[in-house]
């Protein structure tokens, strides 16, 4: 298959948690292998994106993960370290694509052309796929980090600002892996 013709799907998933890092994946799907039921990840119940994923990882011509940890978020701001994730996964791709199709409205700097898709995890399977392994891989990544950080409930709410996350930050305090530049997390380093 062509370079010119692999398309790579991007997504991330952690803006709004005030806790952990923002992650991404890039997929390049099979156009020979179709995935049913791809869809925004955040229409999908926890065990449909367990199953997808699952097939995600053995149909897709190749994917990747990228990161960008709560210190680079707080320097950054979260839409630079989101992109920053984002740039990350494509070049991590084993396969390099010749087009990325990025889901929002701003697209990071790659090595390909880029188009940016306001809503493309609903519209777009690459991206869908993409949505779903980034979601995955992040809520894994929350609820081990609960058994590390107890208290705060990071397994239940991944850690978005909930009632219950911002009152046990109130109790706890904060922990390493809180965002900082946050405002609850701000707040309360400020003595508010």
């Amino acid at each position: 298959m062509s370079e010119l013709l692999l398309i790579a799907g991007v997504d991330e998933v952690g803006r709004g948690p005030l806790a952990g890092p923002v992650v991404a994946a890039a997929v390049i799907l099979d156009p020979a292998r179709p995935i049913a039921g791809l869809a925004d990840s955040k229409k999908l119940s926890e065990k449909r994106r367990e199953q997808l994923e699952l097939e995600i990882l053995e149909k897709a011509l190749c994917w990747s993960l990228g990161r960008a940890e709560v210190e680079e978020i707080d320097r950054l701001n979260i839409l630079h370290a989101s992109l920053l994730a984002m740039k990350r996964a494509v070049e991590a791709l084993v396969t390099p694509p010749g087009h990325a199709l990025i889901d929002g409205n701003r697209c990071p700097e790659l090595p390909c052309s880029a188009e940016a898709i306001i809503g493309g995890d609903a519209s777009e399977p690459a991206i869908s796929a993409a949505s779903i392994l980034a979601k995955v891989a992040r809520d894994r990544e929350m609820v081990l980090l609960d058994q590390r950080y107890p208290g705060y409930g990071l397994a239940q709410h991944k850690g978005y600002p909930t009632k219950a996350h911002v009152q046990a930050l109130r109790e706890i305090g904060v922990s390493p892996i809180h965002r900082r530049s946050f405002g609850p997390v701000k707040k309360l380093l400020e003595g508010g």
